[in-house]
């Protein structure tokens, strides 16, 4: 891997998944956007010594590289980098498919991204790699217009593109978790036909290429992977009786309504959870612990578990099966992760989060690849 410095931005940067990612292939963070006042806390306080300049303030006290709201970004002020990070959230485009590129994405955040890059085009900086991070949905979402709008735009701006959907559960983390990416490379600077995705990690902890090999050689996990010590979560996290006949008798009624909905159940030997979200700090429903060997009602995923599930470093009260603290994810070798808000906030943030092996594998491919 070339050992030659580059620089990255890290936009709509929730807790900093991209930036654990990018600084672990020796990218250097030159400015940040994140609008949420408790992402901002639990990014700050896991970065600044990381990066201390990207917390600097003004003689009024005001940040200059770690913006609050992308919309007031002045791309004059921004410090030239060569990526772009941003995981922007899914809207749709008002004549999307229309008109076609630049146009049709104003109004939305993706412009946010597209101006920012166009204006250091201009001014004979452009950025050469844009990493980009959505929803699988995005890849049909108004009939595919949305994504034929953001392709046909980058385009525009002179950017070659792969895209891809990959899952989580084939990077060594127990979640079955599907995102949209999109590599674009700036073809001035970069002569290259595609970007080659990975698509999981074998057992050895090499990339894997080809997706025919998928189900039988990725690195086997298991849900216990995440779990502290049994001793802090069986009391602190089994959901009550009245909450557990709620999940049972929602799940009963959506089956006969044909929906399918409802709650989770897993154990310590599942290879993998379902997806957790945002919402997660509701009620849990999406990722249940199943403690009927110990004749108790389901439990919550803790804090901390939720955010190993995403493969971030925290260490907490520690793991049941202590050799899972030294797997490839949360050795020493990897930063540590602090959580510094509330249990409610810790698990809005994991829900939003990147998965970060997924992440740290594609950074490694762009900087070999296009670099």
């Amino acid at each position: 891997m070339s050992k030659k410095k580059y620089t990255f931005i890290d936009l709509f940067a929730g807790i900093g998944g991209f930036h654990t990612a990018l600084h672990s292939v020796g990218a250097k963070c030159v400015f940040a956007s994140e609008w949420d006042k408790n992402a901002r806390l639990s990014y700050e306080a896991n970065y600044i010594n990381i990066e201390p300049n990207l917390f600097r303030k003004n003689k009024k006290g005001e940040y200059l590289y770690f913006n609050e709201d992308i919309n007031d970004i002045n791309p004059s002020k921004v410090p030239n980098f060569d990526i772009c990070c941003g995981g922007f959230p899914c809207q749709p485009f008002s004549v999307a498919g229309l008109k076609r590129g630049f146009d049709d994405t104003r109004g939305t955040l993706f412009f946010n991204i597209v101006n920012l890059v166009r204006e250091k085009i201009r001014a004979n900086y452009p950025p050469k790699v844009l990493f980009l991070e959505n929803v699988r949905g995005l890849k049909n979402h108004d009939k595919g217009k949305t994504l034929s709008v953001i392709l046909a735009t980058l385009e525009e701006l002179g950017y070659g593109y792969s895209y891809e959907v990959l899952n989580a559960k084939y990077f060594g983390v127990p979640q079955n978790r599907e995102r949209l990416f999109i590599i674009a490379w700036y073809k001035k600077l970069i002569d290259v036909e595609s970007f080659k995705f990975p698509y999981g990690i074998d057992k050895n902890g090499s990339t894997i290429y080809d997706k025919k090999i998928l189900k039988g050689g990725t690195l086997q996990t298991k849900v216990s992977d995440i779990f502290e010590p049994s001793s802090i979560t069986t009391p602190a996290f089994t959901i009550s009786d009245k909450m557990w006949e709620g999940h049972k008798n929602r799940k009963e009624r959506n089956r006969k309504n044909g929906k399918g909905f409802g709650y989770s159940l897993f154990n310590g030997d599942s290879t993998y959870t379902s997806t957790i979200s945002a919402r997660y700090w509701k009620d849990g429903s999406e990722i249940l612990i199943d403690q009927s060997d110990k004749g108790l009602n389901p439990r919550t995923l803790t804090p901390v578990e939720a955010g190993r599930l995403q493969g971030y470093r925290i260490l907490g009260n520690g793991w049941e099966h202590p050799e899972c603290a030294n797997n490839q994810n949360y050795n020493d070798s990897n930063p540590e992760f602090k959580i510094v808000v509330s249990k409610k906030e810790a698990y809005h943030q994991f829900g939003n989060s990147v998965a970060v092996p997924v992440i740290k594998r594609i950074a490694e491919e762009i900087i070999k690849q296009l670099m």
